[in-house]
């Protein structure tokens, strides 16, 4: 069975105890390495480097804080459409190389329509085409990494670590975005295989790219019912893929959620409202309206989700708490409780299928600190239980 990874956030856009407010902490170098080195220390396998109109450039903090941390991975966020993506394979191999292999790729083809548009996406309003688009930016990546024969000696030929063979033979592709043709010139991979490709999303066009190309298929933090129905469809969507294709493709299963750990229920409800409690009415109103205008699947079940436990206090299951959508847009479920209490709900979502779990906490550094020491311990002693169960 495959082993539970677990991935932390890093607030590259600044970060505090509250949410819809100003942040209270700027993402400084000296803060983000702060936290990424807390992630490290606390167990945590990599940390998501986010991008978006509010954050740091994600290539850019990824190679600070991969200099300063010795096991850490980085989920680089990378949005095709900017970066060509021969040049996002020499970057990433670049990366790679410099950190000693620590190097994934969270391919994001959306977020705020407008952030897009201000960066000059031409398909900043056409959701459908981000994800076709997408489907041939991760199969160029894999394609520059297979075809690679290393980096040129000079500008006038020749190669440094070119072996006879590699790089021979590689495939050209044609597609509606983008073309290759090799083989390329690229620093070579630590790794012996393409990097791993991240990709999220719920509609039928983000499931068929994510079963073509996707090592890793996202998913927003959902109770565990809907997170069922999400891994039937990816399912149903690897399935067509494997019988159109002939090649069945397996990626694992991951889950962007909020957590808060207490040492009880009642400590740790107080702590989930408090999060909002610095909210001016008018910021949730305008972030409402703006979640209300998107064209991503994903955000519209958010908002979906919000509206449907709104009456019970935003409560959306056992320990899960929607409040946080009010104000935040992307993976805004909060899992909140006891380390036991978590610990159950990321086990029962851990038994439907997920294998990844990305979480957050406010704020980033305290509470990657305090979930390592509280949950990552008892999750892993529960879950090698039940697999010793499942294996007799």
């Amino acid at each position: 069975m495959e082993e539970i990874s677990f991935g932390w956030f890093l607030p590259t856009a600044g970060d505090g105890r509250y949410v819809g407010v100003v942040p209270e902490r700027e993402p400084t170098l000296a803060y983000l390495i702060e936290v990424a080195r807390a992630a490290e220390d606390s167990g945590f396998e990599f940390v998501l480097i986010p991008t978006g109109g509010a954050c740091l450039d994600s290539w850019v903090v990824g190679s600070a804080v991969l200099s300063h941390t010795d096991r850490l991975q980085a989920l680089v966020a990378v949005r095709p459409g900017l970066i060509a993506p021969v040049l996002a394979a020499r970057m990433a191999s670049s990366l790679d190389q410099l950190s000693g292999g620590r190097v994934l790729l969270n391919i994001v083809t959306g977020s705020s329509a407008e952030d897009l548009q201000q960066l000059g996406d031409p398909l900043a309003h056409a959701h459908d085409e981000r994800y076709v688009r997408a489907g041939e930016y991760m199969r160029v990546l894999n394609l520059a990494w297979e075809g690679s024969i290393g980096t040129a000696l000079s500008e006038f030929g020749g190669n440094s670590g070119w072996r006879p063979g590699e790089g021979e033979g590689a495939q050209s592709f044609a597609g509606k975005y983008y073309s290759f043709q090799g083989p390329v010139n690229l620093p070579p991979l630590v790794r012996s295989r393409p990097l791993p490709l991240f990709l999220g999303g719920s509609s039928p066009p983000a499931r068929r790219a994510a079963a073509e190309y996707a090592d890793t298929y996202l998913m927003w933090g959902e109770p565990h019912e809907w997170i069922a129905v999400q891994i039937a469809e990816m399912d149903a969507a690897l399935g067509e893929h494997a019988e159109a294709a002939g090649i069945a493709r397996r990626p694992r299963y991951g889950l962007r959620v909020q957590v808060l750990v207490r040492g009880s229920e009642e400590e740790a409800w107080a702590d989930a409202r408090g999060l909002l409690s610095r909210a001016p009415e008018e910021t949730v109103r305008q972030a409402q309206r703006t979640f209300a205008g998107t064209d991503a699947d994903g955000q519209s079940r958010q908002n979906r989700l919000r509206e449907q436990s709104a009456a019970a206090d935003y409560i959306a299951g056992p320990n899960l708490w929607s409040g946080l959508s009010q104000v935040r847009s992307g993976g805004a479920l909060l899992i909140f409780g006891t380390a036991e209490q978590v610990t159950d709900v990321l086990i029962r979502y851990a038994e439907l299928g997920v294998r990844t779990f990305i979480l957050s906490g406010y704020p980033h550094l305290e509470e990657a600190e305090n979930f390592g020491r509280r949950v990552l311990p008892l999750f892993r002693e529960r879950w090698q239980e039940f697999i010793t169960k499942e294996e007799s």
